[in-house]
């Protein structure tokens, strides 16, 4: 046989053989990333907001876990509570090809021109925790969270009813344009003489804190509402460091309901918290898995608020998960 035939011999061996790795591949749907049918793993890409407190890491768990449960390839980006980050990954999601984007938004506004690249992709959009203002509702599928409005009606609520509606209050917002910021400022008639961010952050709740006892209203203040536990708890430091009690000399009311607050409670440091639940993976997961079934979805799905109060707070500590 001459060289010439010998070679296209190999050559046509050569093609028979890529052909049926190919053709194997294929059937088998090995080295599949895509979602879709046939068996083949769904690609989630989730922006968090960063890790700020005890009730965001608990939710980035629940996340994380129920991926892993659902066998869902999860790329997960942290935002460090920057709206500029989160917007870059969620761009890296859109390039990497992902079938669902989720994300917890840091602020409410700005979401608009990234959300219409996800669209124009085909990439539907999920909303975790936090809402959006957006002109345009089609850019989403569905928000799954907490309603925090009623949240911070319920603590004002509480409040009100602890200190016999004569607190002078001061308070510790959370980050400044997140939208449980601007929906737990819900404190009607009632006398709030100093407000800042503290960020959400156990460091900067104690920092805002100092700062407000040492101001010339801070004899005044005999109450305080956090707007989370994180906040509420380094606060806690600030008043023991000023020589008064937390929970006496200032009562206190706060939102989460992490392990922490009912640790306080149980101390008598703390008076209440509203329970927002952080364990959204499941939640966030049936969604999806019933939008890719075909299923229409209501435009929100919200998990009810929780009162806790020292009363049952030893009863309730043992069976906390965050």
């Amino acid at each position: 046989m001459n060289a010439p035939a010998k070679l296209s011999i190999i050559a046509f061996c050569m093609f028979a053989l890529i052909t049926a790795i190919s053709c194997d591949r294929a059937e088998t749907g090995a080295g599949a990333t895509g979602g879709g049918g046939g068996g083949e793993r769904i690609v989630v890409g989730f922006s968090q907001v960063g890790a700020e407190s005890a009730w965001r890491t608990a939710n980035t768990q629940s996340i994380q876990e129920e991926a892993k449960t659902r066998d869902v390839d999860l790329r997960f980006a942290d935002g460090q509570q920057n709206q500029d980050n989160q917007i870059k990954s969620i761009q890296n999601f859109i390039t990497q090809g992902v079938d669902v984007i989720a994300f917890a938004p840091v602020v409410k506004t700005g979401w608009d021109p990234v959300l219409r690249e996800a669209k124009s992709a085909g990439i539907p959009v999920f909303i975790s925790d936090r809402r959006i203002d957006t002109a345009d509702p089609s850019l989403y599928v569905c928000f799954v969270g907490a309603d925090f409005r009623q949240e911070g009606r319920m603590a004002a609520e509480y409040m009100a009813k602890v200190t016999n509606s004569k607190a002078v209050i001061a308070e510790l917002e959370g980050t400044p344009g997140s939208d449980p910021a601007i929906q737990r400022k819900q404190h009607p008639e009632m006398r709030v003489i100093k407000s800042q961010t503290g960020e959400f952050t156990r460091a900067r709740g104690r920092e805002v804190m100092e700062a407000f006892l040492n101001s010339p209203e801070g004899k005044q203040i005999n109450a305080l509402f956090a707007h989370n536990d994180d906040m509420a708890l380094g606060a806690i430091q600030a008043i023991e460091a000023a020589g008064l009690k937390p929970g006496q000399d200032i009562i206190i009311v706060s939102i989460d309901a992490v392990r922490g607050a009912f640790e306080a409670m149980t101390q008598g440091k703390l008076n209440g918290t509203v329970e927002c639940n952080p364990l959204l993976g499941p939640a966030l997961f049936d969604l999806i898995e019933r939008h890719r079934g075909g299923e229409e979805l209501p435009k929100e799905q919200i998990i009810p608020p929780t009162l806790f109060t020292p009363a049952n707070a030893a009863e309730v500590l043992p069976t906390r998960k965050y």
